[in-house]
């Protein structure tokens, strides 16, 4: 039973984490970033393909998988609505959460 006590902590540890969020959300919401160009150019492409197969049931590495490759089609969405193409590199505005997925995914 010890064992179990630790997710009613980690439940409550969530809830406090949401509160911290709630504080956080109206002071960030957007940071400008620049991106090389070849790398927005594929972030764009990700935004602008048709997947057409449905997705069935999945490994969880998988879905994790297709969960990143939401996250770069969303920043492809934001560099083709709000993106400033310069010669090399792209500025753009990214949500928070955009930043904190691609950094995520190095780890």
């Amino acid at each position: 039973m010890e064992k179990r006590e630790q997710y009613v902590r980690y439940r409550q540890d969530r809830t406090v984490l949401a509160v911290v969020g709630a504080h956080l959300d109206p002071q960030i919401s957007r940071i400008a970033v620049r991106l090389p160009r070849s790398m927005a150019e594929l972030a764009v492409a990700a935004w602008e393909r048709e997947e057409l197969a449905e997705v069935g049931e999945e490994s969880r590495e998988e879905c994790e998988l297709r969960g990143h490759a939401a996250e770069l089609a969303l920043i492809g969405l934001a560099i083709s609505s709000r993106g400033v193409w310069e010669t090399e590199e792209v500025v753009v505005d990214l949500d928070v959460v955009q930043i904190a997925s691609a950094l995520r995914a190095v780890r």
